[in-house]
């Protein structure tokens, strides 16, 4: 029986049900091999050998398919069909050659289908051929480019940018189109204007409304109406005339479908309709490929397969009616930059099943799967004939015009089953629909009234705008957009609030430096000139190791010389990048680098392991900070009253906001301050809540068994305390976490004291024995000594010798994997200037067949 490999499990499963007892379906679980995370695994001097590692898990689902290979003596690789897929292929063929499993004699093929159905996988095994070389070595570019980008930048950062975690080639540039957006917005300089809006009745009684569009005689511009004055004007010459319908033109108007789904636009509008952000969407999308619901998933072509465009008409028909199918196939056609088109559009393997009919989905599965066969159907259907209507209404001398606009659905079309959703809602008066008047009509004046408005800045990114604007630049691809955007969040240099995306202070600290020492490479251009360049490669029309030569001799230079610089000089230079944002003019035309507190001060900036702020150069005398964002920001200073003699303001600091009592002066130098809470928002910080604040910690009462026991914030969240005294006169203290805020200022005795027995029974206090660890991985694979899981104050992290490395946000314990273990406890190492010594390694217990003896602490 032939051994037939794909991916993971889920579709394995999938695959064994069509192909049956006459194969041997396994998993890869994913990329078998990597590149090892320390120097040396691409090597710059040697023509860029690559030097690859079977992953810790990966050895035993390698060696399953060895063992079996063993006894049916052909290999067939059935990834996914893409550049990724491609190179697992790759990987594994080389992973079992190199185990000498793949002998001689033995068949290898590669198929590929882009859908997981009976028919599809039946067909693609007809139709075997080899590993498609030119798309792995597209890939061993892209990995090898990632590789040397990562490796050299990220310590340049670590060095120079306290705080920075990482810069990769298409992070960089994601995060610089999100920090460049928030700078927008912070030089944006709001401009007043008023419009005039009547609220009228037809002869008929009928009511609508017109819009102020001619005054005097003259076309109205948007900035005409400036000011209230003159809106008001324009609202008595309105009143002061008696109005009547001056013109009626109605147009006909067609609306046509969206094209069907891609990668980058099943993101955009799963953001758009639920809220899913670029990770939830594919993860989903994944399940329902590999359940065979849907075709593949990670592809920027829009074309669908004939078969598919007739079952897709049919079943329209049999749905709607004829009067619903076009006379012709809709064809579409990408118009993004640098889009490869080599697959197949996102669409229902059956086009007759409705999300109705899968019930036992999960629920985002269903919704997904919904909005997927929807828009598939939508995109083959008639369009949507309207007549879009506009009424003027004036008065006879000239005067004045209004206008009303509307528009009337003559027949549905696609708009039965889809409408595509909007990035940004509009407000748009021509999807009203107008009462009948005809041209001579009196209309009668209910109101007239001035609105004023303001010029909007830019919206903040989404993750569906950003990866719309990424696809429009060229940016990625659509493997890499939700890993990218995922990256730039868990490396905390943007952050995501009701569904915006947000510049970190550390997040734009690392945008500036890379644009001042690295403007090349977080360039637009230069990055989607580069993609371009692997597609080439994926064509087969360039050599890849012309393209690693050409990237690493500039690249190379541009790292060595920024290697260099001192921190003090990085900054010098950040400070005057940044000083238009960091220094805009004050209202009262004084220095904008004086400190605002001791007035004698100047401003600089400053970097801390959380990031950049502005910080005043009379340190320690002057202790001002406050963010990049400015003093204006959105948490700006704010006295929010006074307590007796002694005034209590809100302030921004460079570890977020806090509440302060008092001023800093000779006699208080270091005046009552109180960070606030985790969920506590700066806007709504009120007088009452600062004192409470200010007022910790909180005396709850004496314990039952003696000492006292408070309630206090500190920097690892609040808590309650039992402080007693021992024998020898020194007091000893037991904290114990509690997980809610208000809690500490409402805590009660009995609850206190449960909470601290918990505690206790869990090892807290003194005497406490070792914290059992949430996973065991074994031994470290090249140093040894045990790599485990372990539950921290901060959240999880892995342990292995004295290196402590925290797991990211978006991994939980389960999941971590030995290889990943490494690369934290690697990175984590390298940040603390050089790895740490070993763990001793267990050679000797093992020499004499004796169980290592555990060391006592």
């Amino acid at each position: 029986m032939p051994v037939v490999v794909v991916e993971s499990p889920a579709k394995a499963k999938t695959i064994n049900k069509y192909l049956g007892d006459d194969y041997t379906v396994l998993a890869s679980y994913g990329h078998v091999r990597d590149l090892p995370p320390k120097d040396g695994s691409v090597d710059t001097e040697h023509d860029f050998a690559m030097k690859w590692e079977i992953g810790y898990d990966s050895r035993k689902h390698v060696k399953a398919i060895a063992d079996a290979l063993k006894d049916d003596n052909e290999l067939i690789l059935a990834t996914d069909p893409d550049r990724e897929g491609e190179a697992i292929s790759w990987h594994l063929e080389e992973a079992l050659r190199k185990r000498k499993s793949i002998k001689k004699d033995t068949p290898v093929s590669r198929v590929v289908f882009n859908a997981i159905t009976k028919s599809a996988v039946t067909e693609a095994m007809k139709n075997p051929r080899q590993v498609d070389m030119p798309l792995v070595e597209a890939y061993l570019a892209r990995r090898a480019l990632d590789y040397l980008v990562g490796f050299n930048l990220s310590p340049v950062l670590w060095r120079k940018l306290p705080g920075a975690k990482s810069a990769g080639r298409v992070q960089s540039v994601c995060l610089r189109l999100i920090v460049e957006r928030e700078m927008e917005i912070e030089a944006f300089n709001a401009r007043e204007y008023w419009s005039v809006k009547a609220a009228l009745t037809t002869p008929r009684g009928q009511a609508f409304e017109a819009r102020l569009t001619h005054l005097a005689g003259s076309k109205l511009d948007k900035f005409d109406l400036e000011n209230s004055t003159a809106a008001e004007l324009a609202v008595q010459a309105v009143n002061s005339r008696d109005l009547m319908v001056q013109k009626v033109e109605a147009k006909p108007a067609n609306r046509n479908p969206s094209a069907p789904f891609m990668t980058s636009t099943l993101q955009q509008e799963a953001s758009r309709k639920f809220g899913f952000g670029a990770r939830q969407t594919m993860s989903t999308a994944q399940r329902l490929y590999e359940a065979g619901y849907i075709t593949y998933m990670r592809t920027d072509g829009i074309d669908m397969a004939p078969e598919a465009v007739t079952a897709a008409r049919a079943e329209i028909e049999s749905r709607y009616g004829k009067e619903y199918v076009p006379a012709k196939q809709r064809i579409y056609k990408n118009k993004a930059k640098n889009a490869q088109e080599a697959h197949e559009c996102i669409r229902p393997t059956d086009m007759s099943v409705d999300a109705g009919k899968l019930a036992r989905l999960e629920a985002d599965q269903r919704k997904l799967y919904d909005l997927v066969w929807k828009r598939t159907l939508a995109s083959q259907m008639e369009q949507a004939r309207l007549e879009r209507t506009s009424v003027d209404v004036g008065s006879d001398d000239g005067q004045v015009v209004l206008r009303a606009t509307g528009q009337v659905v003559l027949f549905d079309g696609f708009m039965k089953v889809y409408e595509e959703g909007r990035d940004d809602a509009v407000v748009d008066d021509d999807d009203k629909r107008l009462p009948q008047v005809a041209e001579g009509d009196a209309v009668d004046k209910k109101s007239v009234t001035p609105e004023q408005h303001f010029t909007q800045p830019p919206p903040r990114f989404t993750e569906a705008t950003l990866v719309k604007r990424m696809e429009e630049l060229g940016i990625g691809r659509p493997s890499t957009y939700a890993s990218v955007i995922t990256t730039i969040q868990d490396r905390e240099y943007v952050r995501k609030e009701k569904n915006r995306l947000f510049p970190e202070d550390k997040g734009r600290m690392v945008t500036v430096f890379l644009l001042n020492f690295f403007r090349k490479y977080v360039g637009y251009e230069f990055t989607a000139n580069l993609e371009e360049e692997l597609d080439d490669v994926s064509a087969g029309n360039r050599n890849y190791k012309n393209v690693l030569d050409r990237f690493w001799k500039d690249f190379s230079a541009a790292i060595a010389e920024t290697s260099e610089l001192r921190i003090s000089e990085v900054l010098d230079k950040l400070d005057e990048a940044l000083a238009p944002v960091l220094y805009p003019p004050r209202e009262d035309g004084s220095d904008p680098r004086v400190c605002p507190l001791c007035g004698e001060g100047k401003l600089h900036l400053k970097t801390s392991r959380s990031g950049g702020f502005v910080g005043c150069g009379n340190y320690p005398e002057c202790r001002y900070t406050r963010p990049l964002g400015g003093e204006n920001g959105e948490n700006g200073d704010r006295v929010l009253g006074m307590d007796g003699e002694d005034e209590i303001s809100l302030r921004s600091g460079r570890f977020g906001p806090y509440v302060q009592r008092g001023e800093v002066t000779e006699d208080n130098k270091k005046p009552p301050r109180a960070s606030l809470p985790k969920g506590w928002k700066a806007e709504d910080m009120t007088l009452e809540k600062a004192l409470t604040l200010l007022s910790l910690p909180r005396f709850v009462g004496d314990h039952p068994d003696g000492g006292k026991v408070e309630t206090n914030i500190g920097r690892y969240g609040p808590y309650v305390l039992h402080t007693t005294v021992d024998e020898d006169g020194k007091e000893q203290k037991l904290y114990a976490n509690i997980p809610d805020v208000e809690e500490v200022f409402t805590i009660g005795m009995n609850r206190a004291v449960e909470v601290l027995a918990e505690k206790r029974a869990n090892g807290g206090g003194r005497g406490r024995t070792a914290a059992k660890p949430l996973k065991e991985l074994g031994e470290h694979p090249t140093e040894g000594g045990p790599v485990n899981v372990m539950d921290g104050r901060y959240g999880p992290y892995v342990k292995w010798a004295k290196v402590n490395a925290t797991l990211p946000k978006d991994v939980e314990p389960a999941d971590v994997t030995m290889d990943m273990a490494v690369e934290l406890i690697t990175a984590k190492a390298a940040k603390k200037g050089g790895r740490k010594k070993a763990a001793p390694k267990k050679k000797k217990a093992t020499a004499k067949k004796k169980p290592a003896t555990k060391k006592k602490s």
